[in-house]
């Protein structure tokens, strides 16, 4: 049985772009044992993540706040000692940073990680010092593929087709139970707005959200407005109050009832952040929106149900929008 050690520890839609190479693997090795090192904050999502032994929390945010702290390094140290005591068969840093490098050479086996930066992806060279072995991918390459062209690569095998199955393997019946733990009264249908982003030039006009969901009301949706902070919460309520009982803003969720929630939707409109790229990757009808023509790098393209809107020169419309959601019968 083959132990494999996969690094890449954010941001969240880094880390469900990740998915589909743990699937890749268990084709190929269905008996090969599966860690994740993840930030601690996307330990919960990871672990929904079919095919993966164990998620191994990372905590480095948490250390940086700390870090004139003893405590802090006698975590770190402990973390270090836990992480070198298994024996991997291969190791493989899927992020290309040195915070990734690093700590992913602190875990016994062969490091295998990028040679070179892809066209709007973080990359520090200095990585390359660290690696046993490099591997190169083509600059303009999607963020799903060249995580899966790693892993492929690490383990000597052909680069995969993009006409492959995209399989994200995420335990829906779990995420089913985190939402329905809850209690929340959820009417069929709803349609989840993720209108959060943490850069304001990511995000869509207020007054469209507004009338694209008054005209989802009117036609018999809920709509649900997810958030993860303070100012998100305040933006939720404010907007609710637009859409009067046919909207509901939950508690704070986690990230497995996020999924359960998102799961059950008739479908996700959202910037482009974590949240939505769930949706996407759960193969739901959903609705991307984009200020940034990074589309073609992290826009879903693994069925024609999400639709990615919108660039860098022309933003997505209202008009597109409804367009979008007709063709799913909710307008």
């Amino acid at each position: 049985m083959q132990k494999i050690l996969i690094v890449r520890v954010s941001s969240l839609g880094d880390v469900v772009h990740n998915m589909p190479a743990i699937a890749d693997i268990r084709r190929r090795y269905p008996d090969a044992q599966i860690d994740w090192l993840v930030e601690e904050n996307f330990t919960s999502l990871v672990e929904l993540v079919q095919g993966v032994h164990r998620a191994i929390p990372f905590s480095l945010r948490r250390w940086r706040k700390g870090f004139a702290s003893p405590a802090a390094w006698r975590e770190i140290g402990r973390f270090r000692r836990e992480l070198a005591a298994e024996k991997y068969d291969l190791v493989i840093d899927c992020q290309g940073l040195i915070k990734t490098a690093w700590v992913a050479s602190w875990a016994r086996g062969p490091l295998v990680g990028l040679a070179n930066r892809t066209d709007g992806a973080g990359f520090e060279w200095l990585v390359r010092f660290f690696y046993d072995r490099r591997v190169p991918i083509e600059p303009r390459t999607r963020v799903v593929e060249r995580t899966r062209q790693l892993v492929a690569a690490a383990f000597g095998l052909p680069k995969p087709e993009m006409t492959d199955d995209i399989d994200f393997g995420l335990d829906t019946q779990r995420a089913a139970l985190a939402i329905s733990a809850l209690g929340l009264n959820l009417p069929v249908p709803y349609v989840v707005f993720v209108h959060a982003t943490s850069r304001a030039d990511k995000q869509w006009p207020e007054a469209a959200w507004i009338e694209l969901g008054q005209a989802l009301v009117t036609r018999g949706a809920s709509i649900v407005l997810p958030w993860g902070s303070e100012t998100e919460r305040v933006t939720s309520e404010k907007l609710a109050k637009e859409f009067g009982a046919a909207a509901i803003v939950p508690p704070k969720l986690s990230l497995s009832a996020v999924v359960g929630l998102i799961d059950g939707a008739a479908a996700t409109v959202g910037v482009d952040t974590g949240l939505v790229h769930i949706a996407a990757a759960l193969k739901r009808p959903t609705v991307e929106l984009y200020n940034f023509s990074t589309a073609w790098r992290t826009g879903g393209y693994w069925l024609p149900q999400v639709f990615n809107l919108g660039d860098a020169s022309r933003h997505p419309t209202l008009a597109e929008v409804k367009a979008a959601l007709a063709g799913f019968g909710l307008l």
